[in-house]
């Protein structure tokens, strides 16, 4: 079920008034409620997968409360192993098994082999990278004995499939949700309008700022070898803004439905594009998956410490298990690698933490410092999707070749009134999250405005930005991954 689609609309409303109207008075109803809502939503893609991820719920609730008798240190790690791969080997699957078996019989064929294998037509199950992650940290968890593990099954299925976030983030960690599954939730008004605001606005980053992008970057990369460099710019571009309104508009929704029902979910974007060097980049973008491979893999490496061959392997290893992460293809491997070599001259130089702060704090403008080093990070972020967009390494290479050729320098072709007019949409997306770049969303300051007349007057341009260019809709981009 898609957030921009009629059924939500219907649905959203259905729940809402089920939860805080008829349970709101029993915990365990709100809890079974927020679960039979949970897997209605995900069933209405492909019921089928409904069995793998209550396979997974039973296996890691199981797996929790052994490691909670289980004193015997040898025992536990093979409770925690048998969690892993079978967490991994699902995940393995469904979305690698075909990645694995077709470059296997290329690099037989290589050495002139000839091997004869069919691909299995294996359908990717919806949202599985994010619920996997979010199961296997509660695992992980109980065994470093950071978290205690639950024995309220409901409690515990409602946090694996909480619908707001389970297709497509953000990764939740036990440690913040689950707990709130155990607590009494009151309505509260207050973080009601909060979350409908940045539903508005994560409504406006999918569907008037990426849907459009995504028609103008598809043509462009679909057809490259026709367009002159400066329109692949352009196309680089619009993907780069159909990349961020698609996935950071899904996380603004996913964190405003969930509020709605009286839950906080962790902040998934910190308005990357204003990042002033690639580290603060990666602190900003997909803040849920970048801090469980930084605490479940890369500090478990060693993190920074040791030689410096191993510090460059440890960020190497991460940035390339990230890229892999989002599909089983090269391109995504060689992004990761591209993210890796841009990070380390900033992290070998121990200048990977100078830009903690929120750019231009207090400040209306940047400094002329600021802007240049937020306009090198955009480019060089541009320049990386163009690699997580094309559909091989040799499409990649042969698109940047023709950027960098004479043809940069004319007048990009498809400028239209509506590519035109969508690069404006650009302008007002960028303008409205640098006002709000020290808030948790872009429109989470808005009340200042006291005038309420300007406000409404806000909310219903944006709420006709939406209804225009819904006929529009796509699926989001990480429905893939």
């Amino acid at each position: 079920m898609l957030f921009n689609s009629i059924d939500f609309a219907v649905f959203l409303p259905i729940i809402f008034i089920l939860y805080w109207c008829l349970t709101h008075k029993n915990l365990k109803l709100q809890n079974l409620l927020i679960v039979v809502a949970s897997y209605i939503f995900y069933g209405w893609w492909d019921w089928r997968f409904l069995s793998l991820i209550l396979f997974s719920t039973i296996v890691d609730y199981l797996i929790g409360i052994g490691l909670s008798k289980q004193k015997n240190i040898t025992k536990r790690k093979i409770l925690l192993w048998t969690s892993i791969i079978i967490n991994l080997g699902f995940l393995g699957f469904f979305k690698y098994f075909n990645f694995f078996l077709d470059n296997f019989i290329t690099a037989f064929s290589f050495f002139g082999t000839q091997i004869s294998a069919n691909s299995l037509n294996i359908i990717l199950p919806v949202g599985i990278s994010f619920y996997t992650f979010q199961t296997l940290s509660y695992s992980i968890d109980i065994y470093k004995e950071k978290l205690a593990p639950t024995k309220d099954f409901i409690a515990f299925a409602a946090f694996v499939s909480f619908f707001p976030q389970l297709v497509a983030g953000p990764i939740e960690r036990a440690t913040n949700l689950l707990p709130q599954f155990y607590i009494k939730r009151h309505f509260d008004y207050t973080k009601a309008v909060d979350g409908i605001r940045q539903i508005l606005w994560g409504l406006f980053k999918k569907v008037v700022i990426a849907d459009n992008c995504a028609q103008y970057a598809n043509i462009i990369f679909n057809n490259s070898s026709e367009y002159s460099g400066s329109t692949l710019v352009l196309g680089a571009v619009f993907f780069t803004f159909q990349i961020y309104g698609d996935f950071s508009g899904y996380s603004d929704i996913a964190i405003g439905v969930a509020k709605l029902f009286g839950f906080n979910l962790k902040q998934n974007f910190a308005f990357p594009y204003f990042s002033r060097d690639i580290a603060e980049f990666w602190r900003r973008w997909h803040i849920s998956l970048s801090t469980w491979f930084r605490d479940y893999l890369y500090i478990p490496l060693g993190g920074s410490l040791g030689t410096t061959a191993i510090k460059i392997r440890n960020v190497f290893i991460i940035f390339i298990v990230s890229g892999f992460w989002h599909g089983a293809n090269w391109t995504f491997i060689a992004w990761g690698a591209l993210n890796a070599i841009y990070f380390l001259p900033i992290f070998l130089t121990n200048n990977n933490r100078n830009h903690l702060n929120t750019v231009a704090k207090d400040k209306f403008l940047p400094n002329i410092k600021e802007f240049l080093f937020m306009l090198i990070t955009f480019s060089l972020t541009v320049f990386a999707w163009i690699f997580f967009r094309s559909r091989t390494i040799k499409h990649a290479l042969a698109y940047i070749s023709e950027i960098f050729s004479s043809s940069l320098f004319t007048m990009p072709q498809l400028l239209s009134r509506d590519s035109i007019l969508t690069l404006l949409f650009i302008c007002f997306l960028m303008i409205i999250e640098w006002i709000g770049r020290e808030g948790q969303h872009a429109l989470a300051q808005i009340y200042r405005i006291k005038n309420r007349a300007y406000r409404w007057s806000f909310y219903l341009l944006i709420a006709l930005f939406i209804f225009i260019y819904q006929g529009k809709s796509q699926e989001f981009i990480y429905f893939q991954f």
